[in-house]
Order: C-alpha cells, then sequence, then structure tokens
C-alpha cells in the first residue's frame, strides 16, 4: 500500500480547508434552520470546530496512553467505542456552549449538534474523498 508523505504545512492546510469550507456551508444553513444570523452561528460553529479540534488532540493522547497501559488491540469494536467516548464529550462542552451562545433550551441545543453530527459524518467523507481525489495535482510525488 501506498501511503502518501505528507509535510506537517500539507496536513494544516488541509485542516484549514476543511473547516473553512464547513463553517463556509454550516454558517449560512444552520443560520437559516435556526433562525439566528449568520455571524452568531459561524461564531459558534468556529468556536465549536476550534473545541473539536482541541478536544481530539487531547482526547487521542488519552487514548494512546491508555493502549499503551492496558495493551488493547484497535479492533472495530474498540473503535467503535472511540468514536461514541469522542462524540460524547464533545457533546457534553458543545450543548451548553451553543445552548448559551444562541439563548436556546438544551433540548434545541442537542438536536442542534445531531444536526451538525449529520452534516460532519457525509462531509468528512466527502471532502477526505475528493482531497485524496485532487491531492495528486498540487502534491509532489511521495
Amino acid at each position: 500500500m501506498n501511503v502518501p508523505k505528507k509535510s506537517l504545512a500539507e496536513r494544516v492546510g488541509h485542516a484549514l480547508a476543511f473547516e473553512v469550507i464547513a463553517l463556509v456551508i454550516c454558517s449560512p444553513l444552520f443560520s437559516w434552520l435556526m433562525g439566528t444570523s449568520v455571524a452568531a452561528m459561524g461564531a459558534l460553529t468556529l468556536a465549536i470546530s476550534l473545541i473539536a479540534m482541541l478536544w481530539n488532540v487531547v482526547y487521542n493522547a488519552l487514548f494512546d496512553r491508555l493502549q499503551r497501559r492496558i495493551g488493547f488491540t484497535r479492533s472495530l469494536g474498540v473503535r467503535l467505542l472511540h468514536a461514541v467516548v469522542f462524540e460524547s464529550g464533545l457533546i457534553i462542552v458543545a450543548v451548553p456552549l451553543a445552548a448559551v451562545w444562541l439563548g436556546i433550551g438544551l433540548w434545541q441545543a442537542f438536536v442542534l449538534d445531531i444536526g451538525l453530527l449529520m452534516f460532519f459524518l457525509p462531509y468528512t467523507v466527502f471532502f477526505n474523498w475528493a482531497y485524496d481525489r485532487l491531492r495528486p495535482r498540487w502534491a509532489a510525488p511521495a
């Protein structure tokens, strides 16, 4: 299997492109769905995105440490549990933040968070698939 070598600059560019495109899509869409301003929704989406990136780094470092300590295999079951715990941690932070930010109840904020998750799952797959297909056009051969 030929796994491309990516520089730090490319990895940062990949993450920034992912987040900027998501912000451009999510801000007006969720603004319209929630009946709030694009600026408020854009700021909230950006805040949740930054929290998710930070949580990802911390959570995966803890996950790696736990694996070294316990010695489990990264099976499908472990990966499913990994994803559920990651998303649960993000919900614990994002739902109250959205409720306060938008002046809505916790249930509405939870529904908003589920909507974001329903957007981000297919978006992540499509973005990365498109990136893999377009990357050879601008990246140096690995």
